[in-house]
């Protein structure tokens, strides 16, 4: 099978694989190309409330693949860096589920999910220094946010792997599974956020990475959607409530 990205949608989570077994699911130029349609795509369904990006087998995604530095880094550097955040503004929440090395590329765009789950013995590194690249300002910047600036000049500076007991206490992952558990947990934790308020999520999504002008419009939306009042009433009668507000479709 050629490297690609595949995907399907169940019970309203979308998972999206990194698929290139034969190089640890580096991610080709044709691939970083693919992602930004892809989540478009995505995006627009409305039976997707949840997506989760995940490398074939036991690697997440051991960064770009190598000969697509060839011709012009900069270029190829501007295809991960449009992936990237066209994924960090995948407007629903996101969750990367990680095995195994998750370096360079594939860590930028674990960084770009709104959270992290890793399973015990995963690696991950930030390695532009062992390739002379200058990293994208604006994924030093996302790099920063999460795990602040001094493990931020640690990985770039280094270019060296850390375990998932660092990544961890760094703020780099959320949760760290043993070997053989990720998948259950992330099939659970994603139910749990598929029963949540979308306008919930969506707000604090937008708040937590920044924006500051648009209060006025989620408190609209709080104030037209009939969630807080079908959340009131369903945990006064004890059932599980039924949200109706929905993210809107792109354009």
């Amino acid at each position: 099978m050629e490297p690609q990205l595949l995907h399907g949608v169940a019970d309203s989570v979308a998972t999206v694989v990194i698929h290139h077994p034969a190089k640890r699911n580096a991610m080709t130029a044709e691939m970083w190309r693919a992602l930004p349609p892809l989540l478009d795509t995505l995006a627009a369904d409305p039976d997707v409330r949840v997506l989760v990006l995940t490398g074939e087998g036991g690697t997440f995604c051991a960064g770009a693949d190598i000969s697509t530095l060839l011709g012009s880094p900069q270029e190829a550097q501007g295809l991960a860096v449009r992936a990237e955040e066209a994924l960090a503004a995948f407007p629903k929440p996101t969750l990367a589920a990680i095995r195994g090395h998750c370096v360079g590329g594939g860590a930028q765009l674990a960084a770009a999910c709104d959270l992290r789950f890793a399973e015990e013995g995963a690696l991950f590194g930030v390695t532009p220094a062992k390739l002379g690249i200058v990293y994208a300002a604006s994924s030093t910047r996302r790099l920063v946010s999460l795990v602040g600036p001094a493990t931020t000049k640690y990985l770039l500076f280094s270019g060296e792997l850390i375990d998932t007991e660092r990544a961890l206490r760094s703020g780099l992952v959320d949760e760290v599974l043993p070997a053989g558990e990720l998948g259950k947990r992330v099939a659970e934790f994603t139910r749990v956020l598929v029963s949540r308020s979308q306008l919930t999520q969506a707000a604090a999504k937008e708040f937590a990475d920044g924006r500051t002008d648009r209060d006025g419009h989620w408190a609209g939306q709080a104030r037209g959607s009939g969630d807080t009042a079908e959340g009131v009433a369903a945990f006064l009668e004890r059932r599980r409530p039924e949200f109706s507000w929905t993210v809107p479709r792109p354009g």
